[in-house]
């Protein structure tokens, strides 16, 4: 890829409303954050980043925006719950790209992984679909698989923490 074709690039980069762009061309690399990307970008889905010790679930529509002091102590509530080991023991798997994730290659297939089994390193664990490409998801650590953290076929962001595994 030549000067002015990537000048033209980050033009339509900048005039579109991504918040991050990469491009790998053998041995060309390209990425491009935008102002979108970070705190002021809203994700697909409520919540991002979640605590493996707190539940999250989609708020129903018909939950009031204003807190009031009752569901004070259900915020509260999952934070107190006991886990069987600190999170801070467990290891994670995190997500390479932004995309889609995936448990299965197919729906009739059953999940690469799940709670209780073995991985290695090199370990497909799932797949993040990202513009129409399947991307195997390879394990960097060795370990028992302790939580999923993500449902499948929702959308997970760059290093989104996808699998907690106990070494």
């Amino acid at each position: 890829m030549n000067f002015k074709e990537i000048q033209e690039l980050i033009k339509l980069i900048s005039r579109s409303d991504l918040a991050e762009f990469k491009m790998k061309d053998g041995n060309f690399e390209l990425s491009v954050r935008t102002k979108y990307y970070g705190a002021s970008r809203q994700p697909a889905f409520p919540v991002v980043n979640v605590p493996p010790t707190v539940v999250a679930a989609p708020v129903p529509a018909e939950v009031p925006a204003m807190p009031t002091a009752a569901p004070a102590p259900e915020v509260q509530a999952p934070k107190a719950a006991p886990t069987p080991k600190s999170d801070k023991q467990y290891l994670e798997i995190k997500s390479p790209i932004v995309g889609t994730f995936y448990r299965s290659s197919s729906p009739e297939r059953g999940p690469y992984v799940k709670v209780g089994d073995t991985v290695k390193a090199g370990d497909v664990v799932c797949i993040v679909e990202a513009m129409k490409l399947f991307n195997e998801i390879e394990s960097e650590i060795s370990g028992t698989i302790v939580k999923v953290m993500v449902e499948d076929a929702q959308p997970v962001e760059y290093d989104q923490v996808l699998f907690l595994v106990e070494p």
